[in-house]
């Protein structure tokens, strides 16, 4: 018998590594090719994940026993053709039924062992009636052998088809779309109308070794945050107010071991390389986290944006109390292409951030901040666009007027994971700001928030989310400021895997940190319908 009848027989290997050969044969014949294609499917999953390797002798199997009637025919497949092997827990499940196709896929990984054989010369005692053997069971299966055939050529098609239709064979597509309903009640005065709008958001994540990431976001949207109200939703974030598509964000991250590289060409902020330890209020601007930017993350990484890049070192050792403990490093500036004066790297806005990052079991974190900024007339927390995201008006602009300003701010934010339903988070950030130009004495700006979540409330993949706080305002000797106090609750229900709605609501109580024209305080409620696509 020739070697080229022996190798047409013979399929990928990859498909039929470990199959099982059982003497329990149990017949079923495939209706249709989708059938076929579903018992294939099936049982290559099973030889793929719980085969081992070759069972080198029949001991190793823990339910074969030599009473057992086919203990003779088991140990001669082992001994002379070495083509029988065990699941993960060294057993081989003799009285388990099998196909047709797994008996035909386990044929031929033996006809294989045999072929290798007969091509070494070292035949072990093959016979004429062995062969024999082999050859009225290949006809008995023919039909099989050649679905298992058939089914490598189609995939092999399928694939071929994938690498010339595909998009690129590094770069994958995710994307977000915000549907919000939104409106504001109360205030002074109360003249807002209900709206709707949209925030889309489409990234291509790019890798070139695997491990590092090259992010292109698009971004469009036509919602514009409440004015008056010091509350910047998250959908608000960098709208253009009518849909028009822009690059928001160019950004690179770099893993060196346990430490990690950021470059952002465009549109960087401090959170995108700095931990914020405000879990599950945090979603990066995102549509499943909190509602407004003030509860996503501390109001002291709002400080600057633009351009620059990050570091952190992570000193604590995988496995240990304090891994992913470390240091992190950064530097934004706010209009780095610009190279008029005034503007540029160095010679414009920017803010340095330094920050140590403790972390223990994955259960609480504690960051320690410090971010100095040089602001030539924008607002201080203005993520690198000139107006304020966060905080009153006079917190933002202390000199009431575009005059250059110097801030040093310092912060602390802890995370505190109670159990795997429970969450408790917070931040205090302090901001020195002196004015270059105005000839004034230095401002004191103050802001502090709590937070409670509460995930995988009534189903997996639901959100509760409690916080409160006071956004930054504006401490001087006179009292004139108020605390504008921020309460938020929020509860996403997960529709599916894609899909989330959640309703909310914020109460603002003096939210720019003025009162009306009577001298009452202001309360200002602001209610929210946000649904979110991902893909």
């Amino acid at each position: 018998m020739s070697k080229l009848f022996w190798k047409s027989l013979l399929v990928s290997p990859v498909i039929l590594s470990g199959l099982i050969v059982s003497a329990n044969v149990q017949a079923q014949e495939a209706t249709d090719n989708t059938q076929i294609i579903d018992q294939l499917n099936n049982y290559s999953e099973e030889g793929q994940t719980n085969s081992v390797e070759q069972v080198t002798s029949v001991s190793q199997l823990r339910d074969v026993s030599p009473g057992d009637w086919a203990f003779e025919a088991l140990r001669n497949l082992v001994e002379r053709y070495g083509c029988i092997s065990g699941y993960p827990d060294r057993t081989f499940r003799g009285n388990q039924p099998l196909t047709r196709y797994e008996f035909a896929a386990g044929l031929n990984s033996c006809m294989q062992q045999i072929e290798r054989l007969i091509g070494t010369g070292g035949d072990r005692g093959l016979t004429d009636a062995d062969l024999d053997t082999v050859q009225r069971l290949t006809a008995e299966f023919q039909a099989e052998l050649a679905a298992l055939g058939a089914r490598v050529d189609n995939l092999e098609a399928r694939v071929g088809v994938v690498e010339k239709q595909q998009f690129s064979t590094t770069t994958k597509l995710s994307g977000e779309a915000i549907f919000a309903l939104t409106d504001s009640f109360g205030g002074d005065p109360d003249d807002t109308n209900t709206v709707f709008g949209d925030r889309i958001r489409l990234a291509l994540n790019t890798s070139f070794t695997g491990k590092d990431k090259l992010i292109t976001r698009l971004a469009a949207g036509n919602l514009g945050a409440i004015e008056g109200t010091a509350s910047t939703q998250t959908f608000n974030l960098g709208n253009t107010g009518s849909n028009n598509v822009v690059i928001d964000w160019i950004a690179y991250y770099l893993p060196l071991g346990q430490s990690q590289v950021y470059v952002g060409a465009t549109g960087g902020i401090h959170s995108d390389y700095a931990p914020t330890n405000n879990p599950y209020f945090e979603d990066y601007d995102g549509g499943n986290g909190a509602l407004s930017a003030f509860a996503s993350e501390s109001p002291i990484y709002r400080i600057g944006g633009g351009a620059g890049t990050g570091f952190t070192f992570n000193f604590g050792k995988e496995g240990t109390t304090f891994a992913n403990s470390g240091v992190t490093i950064g530097y934004l500036a706010e209009n780095p292409s610009d190279p008029s004066n005034g503007n540029g790297l160095f010679d414009g806005g920017y803010a340095a951030l330094g920050q140590v990052n403790l972390n223990m079991n994955e259960r609480f974190g504690l960051g320690l901040t410090y971010v100095h900024g040089y602001h030539n007339g924008g607002d201080i927390f203005d993520l690198g666009g000139g107006a304020g995201v966060v905080g009153t008006n006079r917190a933002n602009n202390p000199f009431d007027g575009d005059y250059n300003m110097v801030s040093n701010s310092y912060g602390a934010q802890a995370s505190f994971k109670l159990s795997d339903k429970f969450s408790l988070s917070g931040y205090g950030a302090y901001t020195n700001v002196i004015g270059l130009s105005s000839g004034e004495s230095s401002k004191d700006v103050w802001t502090y928030g709590l937070g409670v979540a509460l995930p995988d409330l009534g189903k997996e993949g639901n959100l509760l989310g409690i916080f409160g706080g006071v956004q930054p305002y504006l401490s001087d000797d006179n009292g004139s400021e108020q605390n504008p106090i921020h309460v938020e609750a929020f509860y996403k229900y997960k529709l599916s895997d894609n899909i989330s709605i959640t309703p909310g609501v914020i109460w603002l109580n003096n939210p720019n940190g003025e009162k009306d024209s009577n001298g009452d305080n202001v309360d200002t409620f602001i209610g929210t319908l946000r649904t979110t696509f991902t893909f």
